[in-house]
């Protein structure tokens, strides 16, 4: 079965998700877009949005903020409580070229047990800063996972299939914050998810707003790729059992 939906992890980007939502209405799928506690005015633009969009857009408000990941989630559990197969997640920023939406949905058909996720195509508008930076974590989401498959972990553009995701929401440990693009995709590798990468335009607004903040998140990445490589280090004697028994690396047990 596959039957999507989009879900959109939402914090103050008032600026930019009337546009957004405007741009995905064309598609036609349901919207679940969550509100991870903004408040104020930010929380008043979804509102109202929600109240003109009701026929396609589910909104959810949480409490307080609690971080992408647990926003994330809770759209995705929402998703899958209401029957759809797969979600594809965007973030609310902007940034992504809604005219590939159409390119992922069609890979994910193609493939429903994998995820489908963008490679980032910069133009000038990019902070270089920003782009080094992921040099160092595609490197070191290479070494986690022994492969080359996960071309980029940091693109919030991605299809997930909701059975393994929720699946492995249960076994607990996921990142909550900007930590969780990353830790999902390298977990859902390690259990045997196959990972399709497919290019696609990002663009950052002169006026868009970023909430990574370097000091924090810099150090929950830090904390992230130590905790990833430890599990990595963990599950090289099985990995290697299985090639010796000319099995796949991994598995759903991995």
């Amino acid at each position: 079965m596959f039957r999507p939906c989009i879900v959109i992890p939402y914090y103050r980007h008032e600026r930019a998700i009337g546009a957004l939502i405007e741009r995905l209405r064309g598609f036609g799928l349901p919207c679940f877009l969550v509100d991870d506690g903004s408040g104020g005015a930010a929380a008043a633009v979804v509102r109202e949005l929600a109240a003109r969009e009701a026929g396609w857009l589910r909104l959810q408000v949480l409490p307080r903020n609690q971080g992408k990941g647990v926003a994330v989630m809770s759209g995705c559990a929402a998703a899958a409580a209401e029957g759809y197969s797969h979600a594809l997640q965007i973030d609310a920023d902007g940034q992504h070229a809604t005219a590939d939406v159409p390119r992922l949905l069609a890979l994910a058909r193609a493939a429903p047990a994998a995820v489908v996720t963008g490679v980032p195509v910069y133009d000038a508008s990019a902070p270089r800063v920003r782009i080094y930076g992921r040099y160092l974590t595609h490197a070191l989401v290479w070494l986690h996972t022994l492969s080359f498959e996960i071309r980029d972990s940091m693109c919030g553009f991605r299809v997930y299939p909701l059975a393994p995701l929720l699946a492995l929401e249960r076994a607990g440990g996921l990142g909550r914050r900007m930590d969780f693009d990353t830790d999902v995709l390298v977990r859902l590798h390690w259990t045997g998810v196959r990972v399709i990468s497919m290019p696609t335009r990002v663009t950052y607004p002169a006026d868009g707003v970023s909430h990574f903040d370097y000091l924090a998140d810099n150090a929950r990445m830090a904390r992230l790729h130590l905790r990833l490589f430890f599990g990595m280090l963990a599950r090289l004697p099985r990995w290697g059992w299985r090639r010796l028994r000319g099995l796949p690396a991994r598995s759903a047990v991995a």
